[in-house]
Order: C-alpha cells, then sequence, then structure tokens
C-alpha cells in the first residue's frame, strides 16, 4: 500500500516542483491545496548607451496554487494555476499565465493532464536551465519544439516505468495547437496545426548520474523537428550538467524556401554549494552556444559566472554576469526573433550583469 501511495504522490510533486516554499491553506480528508507566490527584484546592468539588451529594470511578481484530491488508493487528481505580471504598463505584453492544467494520477500506471503545462523537452533543458539568471536559451518554442511552457498540451508521464525500473521515467506529449504555432527558422513561421513529443530520462542507481533524451515535431507548412540529449550528475554538493539540442525545418517544397534551416545548441553548466552556518553559497559557471548552421552565425554565444546565495528557502539574492562572445557580424537574425536580442548588433554583443532579490513563499 505504501509503494502504491508513493507512486501517485510523486509525480504530483513534480508538477507542483515550483512550490518548493508554497504553504499549505488546506489538507483535509484527502483534498490537499498549496499557495505559492514570488517577487522577484531584478535589474539588467549593462552598457546602456550602446543599447544593450534589456538593460534596466525586469522585477516581476508571481502567484500560484496547487492542488490534488485523492480519489481512491490508486487514482488522484491534481491541479495547477500560476499568474505572473510585470513592472511597467501592462500593454506591453508583461502578464502571463505561465500555468493552468488538471490532470489524473493513476499511481504506478502514471499520470495524464491537460492544458498550459510545460513542452515535454522542458525536462531536458532543465537540466542546464539552473543558473541564477542567465541560461535557459534553449526553452523556446521560438526555436525548438515543444521546450517551453505550451497551451493546450495533453501529457501523459510515468515514473519508475510501471514500478518496474527504478529512476527510469518517461513522458509522451501532443499539442493540438501546434506548439503554439510559434516554432519559427530563418523567418518561417511553422504555421501547424499539430505538435507531438516523446522524452525517456534514467537515474543511474545512486550514483546521482542522470542521463535523458528527447524528440518533438511539428505538422505544418514548415516541419520543425527537434532533438535533444542531456547528462547530469548531481552528489556532495556537485552539479554538473550537458545539453545538446538541435532543430530542422523542412520546407517541404513551399514556394520561396528551397533550403532547409537549422539550430543547434550546446550547453554547460557546473555548480558548487557551500553550507554556512546561515545559508548556503552557490557559485556557478557555464558555457552557451546557439548558432543559427543557416548562416553561420549565433543566436547566443556567452560565458556566464553567477553567484546566488540562499538565506533560507524564502530569500535568495543574486549576481549573475553574462561574458558576451558575440561580434558583431555573427549575429544571427534569429536572437532577434527568438527574443534573446531586443537592440542594436552592438548591443547585443555587450556583456551584462544581473543583481536579484527573491522573496517567495
Amino acid at each position: 500500500m505504501k509503494r502504491n501511495l508513493l507512486a501517485i504522490a510523486i509525480p504530483a510533486l513534480l508538477v507542483a516542483g515550483a512550490a518548493n516554499a508554497s504553504i499549505e491553506v488546506w489538507n483535509k480528508d484527502g483534498n490537499k491545496l498549496d499557495l505559492y507566490g514570488r517577487v522577484y527584484a531584478l535589474n539588467y546592468v549593462g552598457d546602456k548607451a550602446n543599447g544593450v539588451d534589456g538593460e534596466g529594470d525586469k522585477t516581476t511578481g508571481r502567484i500560484g496554487f496547487s492542488g490534488e484530491t485523492q480519489v481512491t488508493d490508486m487514482l488522484s487528481g491534481y491541479g495547477r494555476f500560476e499568474y505572473e505580471t510585470k513592472t511597467g504598463s501592462s500593454e506591453d505584453g508583461s502578464s502571463e499565465t505561465r500555468y493552468a492544467f488538471a490532470g489524473l494520477n493513476f499511481g504506478e500506471f502514471g499520470s495524464f493532464d491537460y492544458g498550459r503545462n510545460d513542452g515535454v523537452l522542458k525536462s531536458l533543458t532543465a537540466y542546464t536551465d539552473v543558473l541564477p539568471e542567465w541560461g535557459g536559451n534553449a526553452s523556446n518554442n521560438n526555436l525548438y519544439t515543444l521546450s517551453a511552457r505550451t497551451d493546450a498540451v495533453a501529457t501523459y508521464r510515468n515514473s519508475g516505468f510501471y514500478g518496474l525500473v527504478d529512476g527510469l521515467d518517461f513522458a509522451l506529449q501532443y499539442a493540438d495547437n501546434g506548439d503554439n504555432s510559434n516554432t519559427t527558422l530563418a523567418g518561417r513561421n511553422n504555421n501547424s496545426a499539430e505538435a507531438y513529443g516523446a522524452t525517456v530520462q534514467y537515474a543511474i542507481l545512486d550514483t546521482g548520474l542522470s542521463v535523458g533524451a528527447g524528440y518533438a515535431a511539428t505538422n505544418g507548412d514548415h516541419d520543425n523537428k527537434t532533438w535533444s540529449a542531456a547528462v547530469k550528475y548531481d552528489a556532495y554538493d556537485l552539479y554538473l550538467a550537458a545539453l545538446y539540442i538541435q532543430a530542422k525545418t523542412d520546407s517541404k517544397g513551399v514556394a520561396n524556401y528551397t533550403d532547409d534551416a537549422k539550430v543547434q545548441g550546446f550547453e554547460f553548466v557546473a555548480q558548487y554549494g557551500i553550507d554556512f552556518e546561515i545559508g548556503r553559497l552557490t557559485p556557478s559557471l557555464a558555457y552557451i552556444q546557439h548558432k543559427d548552421k543557416a548562416d553561420d552565425k549565433f543566436v547566443a554565444k556567452y560565458v556566464e559566472v553567477g553567484l546566488q546565495y540562499d538565506f533560507n528557502k524564502n530569500l535568495t539574492a543574486l549576481v549573475d554576469y553574462k561574458i558576451n562572445l558575440l561580434d558583431t557580424d555573427k549575429v544571427s537574425a534569429l536572437a532577434y526573433k527568438d527574443g534573446i536580442a531586443t537592440g542594436s548588433k552592438k548591443g547585443a554583443t555587450k556583456d551584462t550583469v544581473a543583481l536579484g532579490l527573491i522573496y517567495q513563499f
């Protein structure tokens, strides 16, 4: 019985993973509700005179809840809602419903949910998307299919391969709106009608080593196919991770598009946690590169050096330095379509420092 209950509980914890400092507001008769939120006071410091990308205030506020209801020993229901707003005018698209989904958990037989949720490849890009502020360039549906939050996705997840292999997890996903019809390479809007993907991950015994691989694709005027593989080591206060991801758009003989477009990314991260009497300091070092293979230019290329200090589970301070390795003649047009670069080409090559303070509950 305990094993069955654990199989139900683990996936529910995964879908509510962002609420690690949450407040339990209700827990009675098999019904549980957690409330969570955060204020992220953030500023990008850079060369404003040269139009450095995103320079200035980036403060956001976030609120959400996650709930679970026990139906039987082997069946539970769950849901999650999360909303974020940025400081400044509401006319600039600064507010977003990040998550809104509900599902059923069948214990060892897995879970199924539908709504706005992470794309299935996000479980792999999350290996390297752990930096204090920068990183995460692979988690964007404009370049890589089902790699970021997506509307109208149906997702099946299974942990432990039906209770037969500890540490072996897999997921299947279908998006009936085509990955938000957003996947674009070389200016080609996918105009897709549907998207689908799958991942498999294996945590190797008690070694701290995990490996994963995934595939996702859209179906439309320009089919986008994305492959990814990742590995991480997390033990003895040391965290190491690497990610490879590649996307290719097939023109399918559409007029004016005779060549396929391709973007390829590598991400490497190293972190080490140091405990103090009060709090924990985590230095990080990373290398991020995403290349537009069509024109031999870069969407992103930089070294990250950061420090994160967790006073406790509710309060975190951070400084994150992006050492830009791009030259002006090597900035891909995709950097602007992807939202990574927003200013001039000269600004897109400048270093930037992120300073932040997070309060969360």
